[in-house]
């Protein structure tokens, strides 16, 4: 076939380096760029043959989100601007991996196996973070859908979730929204306005905010949509891109990590301010108090604000809608606690990785998931989006269930469902602080968090620890898990638990207590408890204090 022929000329020019392997996880391929130019080329190509399975748009875009600014990284994104299914992610180590002379093989495999049309049109849109090396990598993602026979639609720099918005506009018929990144800006511009008028008494000090774009994309859209929001949001952008680093000593992956604000950011006493990753899709909140002390608003607050907000609308609206958090084994405890027995929502844990969280939140009516770094979203049931849109058009009810009904309806459209997203994000949180008339330090106090402590353990083999119950609980090796719940039933308000890397041979520890004094030594005792029973690798953990 002709098109095998253009594949392989062209794959000549994206040679893969020998005996490189690579794996496609929950962030897609991530590594240093120099490596990934045949990786694009091969994306490319898989991309096209999802778009003729599916008979949709299938979206590329070219990111390392919170990595180094050296490094970069390709995610798939499926027709409804949900992450790619796991038998491609499958598909796409398969083809990645393949040495140069086995490539076609690799890709007649795919085309066989899923049956796929070589006739049918394939349409792929791509899209960039600001990286320098994403311009090249980007045309060598070009020259995989082409070669294939593709067509190809660049949108150049857009952050992540812009491109997932694109995809879910473009094979929805627009039903989600125009496929276009001003199409976005509209969208959740109009729907943040709506909301806000809801608030009318608002000063300038509370329609102020300062972000940290991370020296990334986010800044640069943020800028863009600036003028759509009609000054109803007052943002003061820091590591805007112009002279600092990408994710350098910045950024929503820093500030967490760290427990302290972005280089170039000064914290006026109770002041809101937030910081991007570097692909938009993560965000985490931040101010401190009077005595100069710094807290930290992450992804289990975020969380908390929205769930409770939407939970109160229901109640006011007379919607009889299941609502539901969605969090991991890393949320904090208190939150957990807030949730059930103060706000009534039921929670559930999903394994680590956001697209756990993502399928766990679509069993809900409406579906709340954050990781506690800052990622995620609110996921809407068609049932849900319909009653909550027959309700705000009912001309027979109460002014309390109408206001309460187009508040839920306006939330809807300012929310981006399709993946989580740092602009979407931060306008939701603005309205809903805005309209409950709360500052930064009445959301922190809803419930305070248990000291915790993570640490890793070098080990042989990371394989040799098993988990279950969404990775609570340790099944091998044995007489862990009953070390780990001996350890805890020494401490109030205690947790621990333990769990694989994804990528490295360490193992990763949780520990959470009354005091930080405690959580520091339950997670020093249980990272000693891996040490001695799964194999560890080097030193022997040393205690904390």
């Amino acid at each position: 076939m002709a098109q095998f022929e253009k594949v392989s000329k062209k794959s000549a020019l994206h040679p893969k380096p020998a005996g490189l392997v690579l794996q496609y996880g929950t962030a897609g391929f991530r590594t240093s760029a120099q490596q990934l130019d045949h990786i694009m080329f091969r994306m490319g190509l898989l991309a096209t043959l999802r778009s003729r399975k599916t008979k949709s748009t299938i979206g590329v875009m070219v990111t390392a989100s919170h990595n180094p600014e050296e490094d970069n990284g390709v995610k798939l994104i499926d027709p409804m601007g949900e992450m790619v299914s796991a038998a491609w992610e499958e598909y796409a180590t398969q083809l990645a991996n393949a040495e140069q002379e086995g490539l076609l093989k690799a890709l007649k495999d795919i085309i066989e196996k899923e049956a796929v049309d070589m006739n049918q049109e394939g349409y792929v849109v791509m899209g960039r973070d600001t990286r320098p090396s994403s311009g090249k990598l980007s045309q060598a993602v070009f020259d995989g859908v082409t070669s294939l026979g593709g067509k190809c639609h660049d949108y150049g720099l857009v952050t992540t979730p812009q491109l997932h918005f694109v995809v879910c506009c473009q094979n929805t018929q627009g039903r989600y929204g125009t496929g276009t990144v001003e199409g976005y800006y509209q969208k959740l511009a109009q729907a943040f306005i709506q909301l806000t008028k809801q608030a009318p008494n608002r000063t300038d000090d509370q329609k102020h905010i300062k972000v940290d774009g991370a020296n990334g994309i986010g800044a640069l859209k943020l800028k863009e949509m600036e003028q759509f929001l009609q000054k109803e949001l007052q943002i003061s952008l820091y590591n805007d891109g112009s002279c600092g680093k990408l994710n350098y000593q910045c950024g929503a992956d820093y500030v967490k990590v760290q427990q302290k604000p972005p280089h170039g950011l000064q914290l006026t006493v109770g002041e809101r301010s937030c910081s991007f990753d570097g692909d938009a899709d993560r965000i985490i909140y931040y101010y401190v108090d009077a005595a100069k002390c710094f807290h930290l608003l992450d992804g289990d607050k975020i969380a908390m604000l929205i769930s409770t907000f939407l939970k109160e609308l229901l109640v006011q609206a007379g919607l009889d809608l299941q609502i539901a958090v969605v969090q991991t084994a890393y949320a904090n405890g208190s939150s957990t606690r807030y949730l059930e027995e103060t706000m009534k929502v039921q929670v559930h844990c999903a394994k680590t990785g956001v697209k756990h969280l993502h399928h766990k939140a679509q069993e809900f009516d409406i579906g709340v998931y954050f990781e506690a770094n800052g990622h995620g979203t609110v996921l809407f049931s068609k049932a849900a989006e319909e009653k909550i849109r027959q309700l705000a058009l009912d001309q027979n009810i109460n002014d309390e269930k109408k206001r309460a009904a187009k508040l839920l309806e306006n939330t809807v459209n300012l929310i981006n469902q399709t993946v989580g997203d740092a602009i979407s994000d931060m306008l939701v949180i603005e309205a809903i602080l805005a309209l409950k008339g709360m500052s930064v330090q009445q959301w922190d106090a809803m419930y305070t968090d248990l000291p915790n402590r993570q640490l890793k353990v070098k080990v042989i083999d990371r394989r040799v620890i098993e988990t279950t119950d969404a990775e609570r609980r340790a099944v091998t090796p044995a007489g862990l898990q009953d070390a780990i719940d001996a350890l805890v039933g020494n401490y109030s308000l205690a947790r621990a638990f333990v769990r694989p890397s994804g990528t490295e041979d360490v193992v990763r520890v949780y520990a959470e207590a009354d005091t930080q004094e405690n959580a520091d030594t339950l997670a020093y005792e249980v990272s000693l408890e891996v040490y001695k029973l799964a194999g560890g690798a080097g030193d022997e953990p040393k205690p904390l204090h």
